[in-house]
Parts: C-alpha cells; structure tokens; sequence
C-alpha cells in the first residue's frame, strides 16, 4: 500500500508535470502545439495560487531560464510566506478564505491589469485556488464570502457547485482575471476536478463561465442554505437575477480568443501511475472509470461489499486490487472531526469487519483530509475489532463524522505532511486470498 501511494504522488509531481508541458528551444516556448516566440513578446509575468503553485512556479522559471520578469504566487498559510529563488510567495488561509488571501488576490489583479497587449501573463493553478484567490466584489465583504463558503463546503454541494456560487461573488474568478488584462494569457493548470472542467478548476479566473446567477441561487436553494447567506450576498444575487449585476464572461466572449490553458497533470495520470505500481507487485489491476462523486460513507461501502465479495470467490487468479479516482462529499451532521478519505475507509471498514485478506485505504493527494492532519486513512478486517477492544464503536463515530478521533486511537492513519501538490483523491481496495 505504501509502494502504490508513493507513485500516486510521484505521478502528480507538479514541477515534472510543468518542464514535461513546455519546451523552450531558442527564444521559442512551445505548449500542447501553440508557439509563444519571446522575441516579439514584452514582459513575461507569472502569477499562480493553489496548494502546488510554488514547485509549479519553480519549474517554469527554470523553463523559461531568466525569461521570466515577475513571479507572484499564492499558497496554503503552511508555505512560509517570503521570497523563493526569485519567487515571491504570500501565504493565505485554506480551506476558508482569509484576508491575507484577498490582499494577495487583489495584488494578482493589479498585476494582470499592468501588463500590455504584447506581454504574455501565466498563470499557474492547482487545487485550493479558489480559497487563496478571495476577492469579494464590491457590496460583499471577507466575512461574507467565509461564511458563505463553510455553509457550502458543510452542505454536501459538489466542488463545481460550490464554485457556481463563488464566481458569482467573486471580482476575480470566473474568467474575470483573463477580462482584466488585454495581454496574452496562457494558464497551465494540475487539475483537481473531475473531467478538467476549465471552469471549475480554482473557479475559472480565465476561463469561460457557463454558469449563472439563476444557476448559483438554485444551488443554494436545493441545500436548503438560502436562509442561512448573509443579507448582502442574498441581495447581490437577486441584483444578478434582475441584471443589475454583470455576467461573468460566457464562451463566446473575444477575451477567450488569446488565452490558452494546458492541462498538465490530473487525477487519471495518478490513478493509473497507482494500478502500475500494483501490478509491479503481484495485483491484478482494475481501474474504476467513473471519477467517483458522492457521500464518502455511501462509497466506502459498496467498496467494503466488493472487497467481501471478491474475498469469497475461490476463483481468483490472484491478488486482486481495485482503483478508483475522485473526490467524495460528507454531509456533515455532527460535531466530528474527520474528511473524506477517512470516512469512507471507516464506512468500509465496518462492511468488511472480519474478513481476512481484504484492505481498503482513502488518499488525499494534498496531504490533507478535511480539517485535519492526516491525508486519509487504511483499514482492514480487523480494525473495528481493534476499535471494540479500545470501547470505541465504529458505527457511533461514522454517525457522528468523527472518522480521525478514531483512526488517532485505533491507528490506520495515512500521513504524509502536505505534499505540494494535489489531483483530488484516492481510494483502494485490495484483495488477497493466499
């Protein structure tokens, strides 16, 4: 289990994953076919925000080889906040904004609105962009934005439903910092969402918005928190219903006409980095296509029954291990502390409760589940019994979503410190009937 969530990082790399996206020969930057050549180009300006921003920055510096004018990114309050081999950095609050996050924001857009029609602006995303880069827009404050993003993240809304509603809040995202400069745009972006929807990673700042305000308001209203908004952002989203609000950019806008993005790392390369590095040691691969959505616990589950179920036959060739990619939800109903990852190991962990040869694990790849200080857990037939002998119920703290307060006690923590980088989550069964 190690040996494959080794390669899973190794595969998510940020700063391979950049040089191995561009190519500098001569005064000439190639990018998936698109030619920049630098000598008709005025200044070069970097700015980036997200948890893998600095090693991403590093490597287009070393790319770019002194081309560079500028480099401005934004990173996890961790990431110590001064300057890195010519790279300035400012820490910010994640997963909750703070106001060292719009300080930094604002200092992007002042950025990308200095440059000129012959400069080229990169700009660097990766997970955690949308939290690092707040910029209420005028009538809306800090608060308004904090509050409204832990009622989202607290509600069991999909991260491209929490976005919705942030772009509409927001002066910088949803193609908003691409319509701030007239300079050519080239985003190069380690995805952290399913299907590299380009306007849901770090809520779009240049790209293309096809959501609305009619969209941000249904989706608070199906989770029922339209009650619960401050009053100020309730108003500034019927002002955008009634069209006293500007639209975010739509794709057909000519601002998209010179930005181009570039994907250059995804949750599909690690998963399929992790079945390589199963393989390698005796396992049966078997990858689950569908980037997987959806409660945590529900999951963990159907992964537990399946781990049972494979268990059973006595027709395996072999060990047997099954992948899946994705980033999972909790809908949280107590007053627990835990994430995602851990919950769906603990929600396996009771399917398959004395089976022998069955091991699920949950995987961050940030290096951060939930609120806490682990980045998933592992759990196999015997952990609910090793909970009973320490008088800790399983089923009581999957209730209460306190999945970390009983990995701590019980063991079966996955902690790897935050890795630099981060292409969502993931989650394994492996099966062994020898």
């Amino acid at each position: 289990m190690r040996r494959i969530l080794l390669a899973t990082l190794d595969a998510a790399a940020p700063a391979l994953a950049v040089r191995r996206a561009l190519t500098l020969r001569r005064q000439t930057l190639r990018v998936d076919g698109r030619l920049y050549d630098l000598r008709r180009i005025g200044r070069v300006v970097a700015i980036g925000a997200g948890k893998a921003s600095v090693p991403m920055a590093r490597a287009v510096r070393e790319v770019l080889r002194g081309r560079l004018d500028s480099v401005f990114v934004v990173a996890p309050s961790p990431e110590p906040g001064r300057a890195k081999s010519g790279i300035a950095v400012a820490a910010a609050g994640h997963p909750i904004p703070d106001r060292r996050g719009m300080q930094a924001a604002r200092h992007v857009l002042q950025l990308a609105s200095s440059l000129g029609k012959d400069d080229l602006l990169i700009v660097l995303l990766s997970g955690g962009a949308s939290s690092l880069l707040p910029l209420p827009v005028a009538g809306l404050t800090l608060v308004d934005k904090q509050r409204t993003t832990q009622l989202l993240l607290r509600s069991g809304a999909t991260i491209a439903e929490v976005n919705a509603v942030r772009k509409h809040l927001s002066a910088i995202k949803g193609g908003r910092l691409a319509a701030a400069t007239p300079a050519s745009v080239l985003t190069l972006i380690l995805s952290d969402v399913g299907g590299d929807d380009l306007g849901v990673i770090g809520s779009g700042p240049t790209a293309p918005d096809r959501t609305t305000f009619l969209d941000a308001v249904r989706i608070v209203r199906h989770y029922g928190l339209w009650g619960r908004l401050p009053v100020a952002v309730r108003i500034h989203l019927v002002e955008g219903l009634a069209g006293g609000r500007d639209e975010t950019p739509k794709p057909r806008s000519q601002i998209f006409r010179r930005v181009q993005h570039a994907v250059v790392g995804n949750n599909r390369l690690a998963v399929e980095a992790a079945a390589k590095a199963a393989h390698k040691e005796g396992y049966e691969s078997v990858l689950l296509d569908t980037f997987m959505t959806g409660e945590a616990g529900q999951f963990g589950r159907w992964m537990g029954e399946l781990g049972k179920e494979l268990a059973r036959r006595t027709t395996l060739p072999g060990p047997v291990c099954v992948l899946a990619g994705g980033e999972l939800t909790v809908t949280v109903r107590g007053s627990g502390t835990g994430g995602r990852a851990q919950e769906f190991a603990l929600a396996a962990a009771l399917v398959i409760q004395g089976t022998l040869g069955v091991w699920v694990a949950g995987f961050c790849t940030d290096g951060r589940d939930g609120p806490t200080d682990a980045a998933g857990a592992v759990a196999d037939g015997e952990t609910v019994a090793r909970g009973k002998r320490k008088r800790m119920d399983a089923s009581r703290f999957l209730r209460k979503h306190d999945s970390y307060t009983f990995f701590k006690k019980v063991g079966g923590h996955i902690k790897t410190g935050l890795t630099g980088t981060n292409v969502n989550d993931l989650y394994v069964l492996m099966v062994s009937n020898r």
